[in-house]
């Protein structure tokens, strides 16, 4: 694998930059070393072990990467989430900076027409990898998402800054139960995380990730009017820690969960995948064309891509940590000063991690 890792106090991450996917999230907190994101069990397998034709975002699946578009690439020809998340990126700059370390990377190939930037800073003492995507030039309009990746041994709680509604649109992603099984309704919606419709008509906890079933789904939230950062927590059982991710709702509207719990049993899954929860702020539909086109976000007043133009830049910010937390029960309120970030857990317990808050540029007109 093709890596590139850089470090400040405290913190480390690897880019694989064949696919631009980050390899290794290390965070060293409270006496503790915090490893937040996903590795797909079949990386280090002989590639000729794996299906022909498997697109290499999925062969080389790890940590966070940037899709562009989200899903199907329907309106340029590419893989699954794009280029971004299939090939090449080159490093262009990396250098210590007041406090921390920035690193610069490039995609090999345009994405409509545009130049495709990774930026992505450590600084000494913060638990957090700050990430900027911006697209330079171009023309047309692209859907983008994030793909952070987090895994549990023994399931965990997961809870979110405040959204409109939770929704599965279309089909299950597993609808041949020869190939796999799914857990909820589709189409189905409720505007709370806790009595979401399952295919069978009990209620299923979206907030309770459990290991005792296996499925595959999707559900896209909503994020809801409010003045903070958009925030999803997990809180990991096993691990002991919760993994932070945040983003300007205003940028990246829409948070889709991937639960990915056994529910695949053709390879390279193989019902192996277990325990996994993709928490993907996007500014998408599912597939390019649906982004630009007519789609059911749009009519409910949401922005599903960016618009591209030749003297433009435009970007978008990111932030992904994590905190020890021995009690692994579930976050009820994240707020963001200046310099810290303050997590609330259902039991009234505090925890503070340096923070900048100004990175994500919430209420600022970008």
């Amino acid at each position: 694998m093709d890596t590139v890792t850089f470090k400040a106090k405290g913190i480390s991450v690897s880019v694989d930059t064949a696919v631009g996917h980050i390899a290794d999230l290390t965070i060293e907190s409270g006496g503790r070393t915090l490893k937040p994101l996903h590795r797909a069990p079949w990386i280090d397998e002989p590639r000729d072990t794996l299906p022909q034709g498997l697109p290499d975002g999925v062969a080389r699946l790890s940590g966070d990467f940037l899709c562009a578009p989200f899903s199907r690439s329907d309106v340029e020809d590419a893989p699954l989430h794009g280029w971004p998340a299939n090939s090449p990126w080159d490093l262009t700059e990396s250098a210590a900076i007041a406090g921390g370390w920035r690193a610069t990377f490039h995609l090999q190939r345009p994405v409509m027409g545009a130049v495709v930037e990774k930026i992505l800073t450590l600084r000494d003492g913060h638990p957090f990898l700050y990430q900027e995507h911006a697209f330079v030039g171009g023309a047309g309009a692209i859907s983008v998402a994030h793909h952070p990746m987090t895994v549990m041994r023994e399931g965990g709680h997961l809870a979110f800054s405040p959204k409109r509604a939770a929704v599965t649109d279309g089909d299950p992603p597993e609808p041949d139960p020869a190939r796999g099984r799914s857990l909820l309704a589709y189409p189905a919606r409720r505007e709370g995380l806790h009595d979401f419709p399952g295919k069978d008509g009990m209620a299923v906890d979206l907030a309770d990730y459990r290991m005792d079933r296996r499925h595959e789904d999707f559900v896209t939230l909503i994020e809801a009017d409010h003045d903070g950062p958009g925030w999803a927590a997990v809180s990991r059982t096993a691990e002991k820690d919760v993994v932070m991710i945040l983003k300007n709702a205003a940028e990246l509207p829409v948070t889709m969960l991937w639960i990915s719990n056994g529910g695949r049993d053709y390879a390279p899954w193989n019902g192996r995948h277990r325990g996994v929860i993709g928490i993907e702020d996007g500014r998408t539909a599912v597939g390019h064309a649906a982004s630009l086109g007519d789609n059911w976000l749009k009519r409910e007043g949401i922005v599903t891509a960016f618009e591209l133009g030749p003297d433009r830049r435009v970007a978008f910010r990111h932030v992904i940590g994590a905190l020890p937390a021995e009690t692994g029960r579930a976050v009820r309120d994240v707020s963001a000063a200046a310099d810290q970030l303050r997590l609330t857990t259902g039991e009234g317990a505090v925890l503070d991690a340096p923070y900048d808050a100004a990175f994500l540029r919430i209420g600022r007109i970008i």
